[in-house]
């Protein structure tokens, strides 16, 4: 049978039309997966994780012709969630340790207290911590002196010490 039929099927719930179509698009779906992900561990949970995905939503494909390029977008979307999640982490831990912050803080206690923050402060940490920009280039997104970009980032380094202080959860290292 082919593709489009098994596709037809798979959509009406035939478990084993499913799995074959999965299976014939196996490779293409890792290819994807660890050219966003760089790991051949997170590639292959990834597969798992889309093909739940996948098997969950069956119903919302409207055109079986077109499954493959369904699957694919799943794991291109699941793919950019893993990677900004791991930006949050990072994010986190190097706002944490610019800091000398050595309490363990979770995302949600970061993010709250970033949000303490004004939108100019949150958006200049994310682009320096969260983007990795550097400093040249934030100045001349913002035509803005180096100098200027310097100081204010620490001002909302500062800022951020400061909620985290009142909240009596910092310790100086």
């Amino acid at each position: 049978m082919d593709e489009k039929g098994q596709g037809k099927k798979a959509i009406k719930g035939d478990e084993e039309a499913f799995l074959a179509l999965i299976h014939s698009y196996e490779e293409a779906l890792y290819r994807t997966a660890i050219s966003y992900l760089k790991n051949e561990g997170d590639a292959l949970e990834a597969i798992q994780e889309v093909t739940y995905r996948a098997y969950k939503s069956i119903k919302t494909v409207k055109e079986p012709a077109y499954f493959k390029t369904w699957l694919i977008r799943i794991m291109m979307n699941y793919c950019r969630d893993v990677i900004k999640k791991r930006k949050r982490e990072v994010l986190e831990e190097r706002i944490l340790n610019i800091q000398g912050i050595t309490e363990d803080f979770t995302f949600l206690e970061v993010e709250e207290a970033l949000l303490s923050l004004s939108d100019y402060e949150r958006e200049l940490l994310h682009l320096k911590y969260f983007e990795d920009v550097k400093i040249k280039d934030i100045a001349i997104m913002w035509n803005t002196p180096e100098g200027t970009i310097k100081t204010r980032l620490h001002k909302a380094l500062r800022a951020l010490r400061a909620g985290f202080e009142e909240k009596g959860e910092v310790k100086r290292v």
